[in-house]
């Protein structure tokens, strides 16, 4: 593989993915080496990248997640490091040991699972490992960065020494704290630390009594700071014992340095090989957040990408819940170039930068958002001509800044060679600049390289159909609202809709019909055959996904039917099997019924006990013996049974007492009430005669006593006969 232009790079805005890997990134040295990502010129390398990847990108999904790889860089101790008689501070090394450490664990945990990530192990194996280098540190520098006490015999003794002058300087302190307190001589605080050391706050009135070095006073001077005599010469000890301390320090990490300074190689290897992984990580990080995976890569010349998403739009979409529409396309030996015409905002450009932007990044190591069965081959270059090719810079109009770039492209183009082309033969006169577009289609072709164009000019989709190896194609609109419906369809040239898009927008019918004459008719007869083409295509794709639908509901509902219809089965499996089951025992009863009415009359013991016998060993004689398990599905399946025939009563016995309440609660109809009517108190049970009515009282008769009550709260219980 070859390189890939600059140009290229920026025409496919590689510069976002890049700077949204590298934002991924959790090491400084790794942000900045993923920015720096370009083609790979090997094919063993770029594949090792590839499998790296998608095999980082598999363990968010196993139990065996890679060990954290995070680190802090250590370029400029290393090379201060590698400088002859020079020295480390004790955070530098500590810095050191805990690189060494991670990387230790990370080709531990990588030789371990090597089954789950062979490539990234071959990474780490190049990477040689010392055991001694931790030991050498973690025997002089505690886990804090600070020289270890037991560094050397010497600098244990110094900082006893100093533990021990440190006690005294507290002592004396605290003994002439207590003093000069007492003599109230102090200030309200009595103590505080200038420079690093304990001094008393003295009142300004009493600073010629206390003894000691003033070392300062307050802001207001009513302070003097004061360090007693006694504490001053333990102090000046202290002072030399520190410096001591210093210098032992310092000869141990000279030492240290020089015992450190041969590893510095395998240093600089173990920071690339966890950059290197920091990078991977990115990726696959990146990879997770687009769908991206790794496609077949095949030897053929060959690129099938199926349900292909552009990347950057895909998240932009994402971000603002909108939906992006992937696009299936295939190039290979007897299909080499792709002519895509139609109207402009159709997502023609799209597709476009959506195929050579996936093969670029899949080609600098980046998993890409396609369908697993998608496969491509490996270019030598990708050439591009896409967007505002004005060179402001050159002082070159468009139509020449593009007329160069095709010179380039002649001069690289071969077979192995991707060429994407936005707008071809735009820039110059229509008939003379499509003419030259022509010629150099024809060039590519002949050439056998594989391509794919956008345009708008006639000549070109006629060029296309004409060419064995190439292919029109048109991004689906449609047919009423002239609405893209962003799916690209092989096999036919689209449409511009120039004037159908104009006549949408309002633009005089007549208008329309003078610019129709002004051009060749058979070209408007063309472009309008290619529209009507366009508009029956796609009506025919709405029609079919509508059967699809269709279809689709038609088997959920036959699926639907034949459970139901299965359960139905089941059920009157069961139910029969019930009913049988009752009607033996009804059997057994009448059977067992005879018997005793027969010993009734007879009183034959010994024939009745027979007879009770025989029909024992008549029933046994039927019964199957069944399995433990065969019993206990039995057994389940008639408590199943029993259990929905239980809900089914309740819910019958719930409707029913529904019923009565409603009805109960539904006022009744108010029946005629008349002299000699047998009649009731509506909330009573007494019955009674009604013998007479007087305004709105009446008088009814219970037999043994007669009560007036208000006639609205009667009702009748049964007429008078007449």
């Amino acid at each position: 593989m070859k390189s890939i232009t600059e140009k290229t790079l920026k025409d496919l805005e590689f510069g976002t993915i890049l700077e949204e890997v590298a934002s991924r990134c959790i090491t400084e040295p790794g942000h900045d080496r993923a920015l720096t990502i370009a083609p790979f010129t090997s094919r063993e390398q770029l594949m090792d990248a590839l499998k790296q990847t998608s095999e980082y990108l598999s363990s968010f999904d196993n139990n065996n997640a890679l060990p954290n790889h995070g680190f802090e860089p250590v370029t400029a101790e290393l090379k201060f490091l590698a400088i002859e008689d020079s020295y480390l501070d004790a955070a530098a090394f500590r810095k050191i040991a805990t690189l060494t450490d991670t990387v230790g664990t990370m080709l531990k945990f990588l030789a371990k699972f090597d089954d789950y990530y062979p490539a990234l192990n071959r990474r780490a194996v190049t990477v040689e490992f010392s055991k001694e280098l931790v030991k050498y540190i973690d025997d002089v520098i505690d886990k804090y960065g600070e020289v270890k006490d037991d560094a050397s015999p010497a600098l244990r003794e110094i900082r006893r020494q100093i533990n021990e002058v440190r006690g005294r300087i507290n002592q004396s302190f605290a003994s002439a704290l207590t003093h000069y307190n007492s003599l109230g001589y102090l200030d309200d605080i009595k103590e505080t630390v200038v420079e690093n050391r304990r001094v008393l706050a003295v009142a300004a009135m009493y600073r010629r009594k206390v003894k000691g070095s003033i070392l300062g006073s307050s802001k207001t001077g009513s302070i003097a700071y004061v360090e007693p005599d006694t504490t001053m010469r333990y102090s000046r000890e202290l002072n030399n014992y520190q410096y001591e301390e210093t210098e032992e320090i310092k000869r141990i990490l000279k030492v240290l340095s020089d015992m450190v300074r041969p590893y510095v190689p395998m240093l600089f290897e173990f920071q690339e090989l966890l950059t290197d992984i920091d990078v991977v990580a990115a990726k696959a990080k990146y990879a997770k957040r687009i769908n991206g995976l790794l496609p077949t890569i095949v030897e053929e010349k060959r690129l099938y990408f199926r349900e292909a998403y552009h990347p950057i739009l895909y998240l932009n979409n994402k971000a603002k819940q909108q939906p992006t529409y992937p696009q299936t396309i295939e190039l290979k030996d007897n299909n080499r170039i792709i002519v895509i015409s139609g109207p402009n905002a159709g997502g023609k450009s799209i597709t476009l930068k959506t195929i050579g932007l996936l093969q670029l990044m899949l080609q600098c190591g980046l998993l890409i958002p396609v369908h697993e069965r998608s496969e491509t081959f490996l270019f030598d270059r990708i050439l591009t001509d896409i967007g505002d090719n004005q060179s402001i810079e050159n002082h070159l109009s468009t139509y020449s800044y593009r007329l160069k770039n095709m010179n380039y492209f002649l001069r690289k183009c071969n077979d192995k060679t991707l060429f994407l082309i936005d707008e071809f033969g735009t820039g110059s006169d229509p008939e003379l600049g499509g003419a030259l577009a022509e010629t150099f289609l024809e060039e590519f072709y002949h050439r056998e390289a594989f391509g794919i164009i956008t345009t708008h000019y006639t000549n070109l989709k006629i060029l296309a159909n004409e060419l064995p190896f190439a292919t029109n194609a048109n991004m689906l609109f449609d047919e009423k609202s002239l609405e893209p419906m962003y799916k690209l369809i092989l096999g036919q040239a689209g449409s511009s809709f120039t004037f159908e898009v104009a006549q949408k927008n309002g633009i005089p019918y007549g208008l329309i019909n003078r610019a129709k004459k002004k051009i060749e008719g058979s070209k408007v007869r063309f472009d309008k055959t290619i529209a009507t083409l366009q508009k029956e295509r796609s009506k025919l794709e709405k029609t079919s996904q509508i059967l699809k639908e269709e279809e689709e509901r038609a088997r959920e509902e036959g699926k639907k039917m034949e459970n139901i219809n299965t359960r139905i089965q089941q059920k009157l499996e069961s139910y029969q099997e019930l009913y049988d089951a009752n009607q033996r025992l009804i059997y057994l009863g009448q059977k067992l019924d005879d018997m005793s009415e027969k010993y009734f009359n007879n009183k034959n013991r010994k024939e009745m006990i027979g007879e009770f016998l025989k029909t024992v060993e008549i029933e046994n004689s039927k019964r199957k013996k069944l399995e433990p398990k065969e019993k206990k599905k039995k057994e389940v399946e008639q408590k199943k049974i029993m259990a929905e025939v239980k809900v089914k009563v309740e819910e019958i016995r719930e409707e029913k007492k529904e019923k009565k309440i409603k009805e109960a609660a539904a006022p009744k109809p108010k029946l005629p009430i008349k002299i000699g009517d047998r009649v009731r108190m509506i909330d009573g049970k007494a019955v009674g005669t009604l013998e007479s009515l007087e305004k709105n009282k009446a008088t009814v008769n219970y037999g043994i006593f007669t009560s007036k009550v208000d006639f609205e709260q009667l009702e009748l219980v049964e007429a008078v006969k007449k």
